[in-house]
């Protein structure tokens, strides 16, 4: 469960983190890093794809700033796995209310 977001700052089942993270549903990869840091590539989610989660939230910052290109996007899909693309706030509360009923993964930007 998500408990608070910010700028920079999020708030993960009572602990803190001040990192992009990956959280799954029975644990979470922090200090997520990136080939480049403002555009998803492929390999920097190779472990989601692999776990193969129902849905992907993919939070893109705070003003949104990270982009999930066409091709990425696409790649997802074909996999069978449901994506949804949002500015990180609305991507914690749409994780809050997907992951009791769905095996749902979020991979999250804490800034931008």
């Amino acid at each position: 469960m998500i408990e608070h977001y910010s700028f920079g700052r999020i708030i993960v089942n009572g602990k803190e983190y001040t990192r992009d993270l990956i959280i799954y549903p029975e644990k979470i990869h922090p200090n997520w890093w990136r080939k480049e840091g403002h555009k998803l590539h492929i390999e920097d989610i190779k472990e989601v794809l692999e776990y193969r989660p129902e849905i992907l939230i993919v939070g893109t910052g705070y003003s949104g700033l990270m982009k999930v290109p066409k091709e990425v996007k696409e790649k997802i899909e074909e996999i069978g796995i449901k994506l949804i693309v949002q500015k990180t706030k609305e991507a914690c509360e749409t994780y809050n209310q997907l992951h009791k009923e769905h095996k749902t993964v979020a991979a999250l930007h804490l800034t931008c």
